[in-house]
């Protein structure tokens, strides 16, 4: 009997027992960095990949999150086999279309932080690659051609720009959204993880962050652990966004254009 083709969402991974899991997508965008090193330690120890969207944002220790300080740390990251992505170099939110080509933002960090400008396309384009030149500089490693606005925030015309200078943009799944940005106080650790594991289907891509400032009660490391093992317990595995269908041909064109063919 002929074997079943593999669903869409089956590539990429593997379960505990070695046979194909149902792959979920970790990626972790910066923030204050403090908890970093643990959330590393808990990859490694799980041997989890995750893909890094990062920005040159402030940091409770150090001199930005792509600073020379922090910077054996994501070359750290690139030995274990993580991806990386540029999440804008100054942590730069779209706020909205102006005019026909331009854009109006507010970085969250850098030297203009929480002023707005007016930006061309091309000057949003090179605020993504500023953030991806930099990644490659300290880890080695060239980063994938995606990319993640600051809370997400994009338009149609956003998203079109930044794909003409060669990046895709990722968001999150519904279930993927892991809460810890929300306030402790009405959200906890408990509550949050005993969600993810209810809620969280094959192919999902997952967002947290590297310490988020606002919660009192610290999302990571406390959950991060028993939502791996909550997961792997259910059958499910972890890719980094290279092996994912939605993107996977993309990046495959973007680092080397023989490697997908148009079809006749």
């Amino acid at each position: 009997m002929a074997a079943c083709a593999r669903p869409a969402w089956a590539e990429g991974c593997f379960d505990a027992q070695g046979k194909p899991g149902k792959p979920v997508y970790l990626t972790l965008d910066t923030g204050h960095m403090a908890v970093a090193p643990l959330m590393a330690d808990i990859l490694a120890k799980h041997q989890v990949k995750a893909t890094f969207f990062a920005a040159n944002e402030r940091t409770q220790t150090g001199d930005g999150s792509l600073g020379k300080d922090w910077a054996p740390w994501w070359k750290a990251r690139a030995a274990e086999g993580h991806d990386f992505a540029s999440h804008t170099f100054d942590h730069t939110y779209w706020r909205a279309d102006v005019g026909s080509d331009q854009f109006r933002v507010r970085p969250s960090a850098g030297p203009s932080q929480g002023r707005e400008s007016v930006w061309t396309a091309a000057q949003y384009c090179g605020e993504l690659a500023k953030a991806a030149t930099r990644l490659e500089e300290i880890t080695g490693k060239k980063p994938l051609p995606l990319f993640r606005a600051p809370g997400g925030k994009t338009s149609p015309r956003l998203l079109a720009a930044a794909k003409t200078c060669g990046y895709d943009h990722v968001g999150w799944s519904p279930a993927g959204f892991l809460g810890d940005e929300l306030p402790s106080e009405a959200y906890s650790n408990d509550a949050l993880l005993k969600k993810a594991l209810r809620d969280i289907q094959p192919g999902d891509i997952l967002l947290a962050h590297l310490g988020i400032w606002s919660r009192k009660d610290p999302w990571a490391p406390a959950v991060l652990e028993p939502l791996i093992t909550g997961l792997k317990e259910r059958g499910f595995c972890f890719a980094t966004l290279r092996e994912h269908p939605r993107y996977k041909a993309w990046i495959e064109r973007q680092t080397d254009p023989a490697a997908v063919k148009p079809a006749k």
